[in-house]
């Protein structure tokens, strides 16, 4: 699996702690950044890592900032991304599962770097549902997109 990964400054040091997992479950990585702890803009790395998955370059995004918060705000305003904040190991099944959600958004310092690793194998492992009520709750998600952020 392709997986693209982006922090700001709240979120890199943990970053820098699930690259090598990732790699060392045998995905490929790619880094957007950020790489210091200077003040930076949590959407401008957001972006790049949406943008990827959006255009099918990337399979997962996970994104990852000082609570989570504003990386999945930033996240969710992108058409095609179904971004989910999780700091427990049931919600990364469950949105996965459930809400074949496709961006994962960690707090680095809400979260700590066991928990997180084990947030983010759970939910790169965890296959959606398909089921037919989770597939309905997806097309109205759909539909809001459609009306809200694409404008059709």
């Amino acid at each position: 699996m392709k997986i693209a990964i982006g922090a700001d400054h709240g979120g890199y040091r943990l970053k820098d702690e699930i690259v090598p997992f990732l790699k060392s479950l045998g995905h490929e990585v790619e880094d957007f950044g950020c790489d210091c702890n200077g003040s930076v803009d949590y959407p401008d790395y957001a972006l790049p890592v949406c943008d990827q998955v959006a255009e099918g370059k990337a399979d997962r995004g996970i994104l990852i900032c000082g609570t989570g918060i504003g990386m999945s705000i930033a996240a969710n305003k992108h058409a095609g991304i179904r971004c989910a904040l999780v700091g427990d190991t049931f919600s990364a099944h469950a949105t996965r599962d459930h809400n074949d959600t496709n961006v994962l958004a960690l707090g680095e310092r809400v979260t700590g770097p066991g928990l997180a690793l084990d947030i983010v194998k759970i939910w790169i492992e965890t296959p959606f549902s398909n089921g037919e009520r989770h597939v309905g709750r997806l097309k109205k998600v759909a539909d809001i997109e459609k009306r809200f952020i694409t404008g059709e």
